[in-house]
């Protein structure tokens, strides 16, 4: 497949426009360095910063001779700041910041010789990410899976590009799942795209064939936006968020019942904590996004990312046809 260019694989020095999400508990050492064999950014998913995973998943990096990152959930990084010095020890080119203030983060990940891109949900917060000193963005709409603001990404992609101008380089992320989505983000102001839940259902995703079937058998509409996942992992999210998963007996017993669910959360913990244990899908949360309904099989990274390069160009040359 011949190299998609645009100013973040310029920046980036990789080949193609397509970074995978970082995942927690799903893109692992193994998934992201597919992804950044295969031309475009692999994201190790450390998010909330258990040591012990980080050093396992970081260890599977350090031979990778193409650019690879890790991702950090900021506002529980921020309480135990030495698990952003234990990441940088193994030397990410990319440090991806979601949730939170960036500012103290911005000058330990430079030091290191790393790019710092913070992930955003609205035009203030993009702002102020680049006042913070944000070398890139990630741009996220609310049709992703896991946890987000309320905007769409249709709109918030060019509103946010008409804000910062045309330097700034702009990754989307939100309700992508093949080239046709890669090419509207593109047209929307995107410099390239973040894609998490169809890389979900490869074959390098460390989550179980059990919660890879339940993703290949759900669309959109099984999806439910809750903060109750959160509660019952005892997470304190900042409250202008929610996630996004794939809803099954556990959310369908307890959303919209949020004060029963307050009173039984002591009794609910370590019913929650043993369904992790035992990979039961019926409570445990699958984060997932709208694009549920495009994803119809499992495949190895390096296929999906062939598969959405192929339906970009192809999504490309039919649009230039109309012209």
């Amino acid at each position: 497949m011949a190299a998609i260019r645009s100013a973040l694989t310029t920046f980036l020095g990789i080949q193609h426009p397509l970074v995978l999400a970082p995942m927690g508990g799903a893109s692992g050492g193994h998934l992201a360095a597919a992804v950044s064999n295969a031309g475009g950014l692999g994201l190790v998913g450390a998010s909330y910063g258990d040591p012990d995973w980080m050093v396992q998943q970081l260890s599977l990096m350090q031979d990778l001779n193409k650019p690879w990152g890790v991702g950090l959930v900021m506002f529980t990084v921020a309480k135990r700041f030495e698990l952003l010095h234990l990441a940088l020890e193994f030397g990410p080119q990319v440090v991806a910041l979601s949730f939170g203030d960036a500012r103290p983060f911005i000058e330990p990940i430079h030091q290191a010789n790393a790019k710092v891109i913070v992930q955003v949900h609205d035009v203030d917060q993009a702002l102020y990410a680049l006042d913070a000193g944000a070398d890139a963005l990630i741009v996220q709409g609310a049709e992703a899976g896991g946890h987000s603001l309320r905007r769409s990404s249709m709109p918030l992609f060019p509103a946010v590009r008409d804000a910062v101008g045309e330097s700034v380089i702009l990754i989307g992320t939100g309700g992508i799942a093949d080239g046709r989505g890669m090419a509207a983000a593109m047209a929307l102001g995107m410099d390239g795209v973040m894609m998490g839940t169809r890389f979900l259902a490869c074959d390098e995703a460390l989550p179980s064939e059990r919660v890879k079937n339940r993703l290949l058998h759900a669309v959109a509409s099984d999806t439910v936006r809750t903060r109750i996942f959160d509660d019952v992992r005892g997470i304190s999210w900042p409250a202008e968020y929610s996630g996004r998963a794939i809803a099954n007996q556990f959310s369908e017993s307890w959303v919209g019942n949020e004060q029963a669910f307050s009173l039984a959360l002591d009794e609910l913990r370590p019913q929650y904590e043993r369904a992790l244990a035992t990979d039961d899908v019926g409570t445990k949360a699958i984060w997932a996004g709208e694009v549920a309904d495009l994803i119809k099989d499992v495949q190895p990274a390096r296929s999906i990312v062939e598969a959405t390069l192929k339906g970009y160009a192809d999504t490309v040359a039919k649009l230039g046809r109309t012209l």
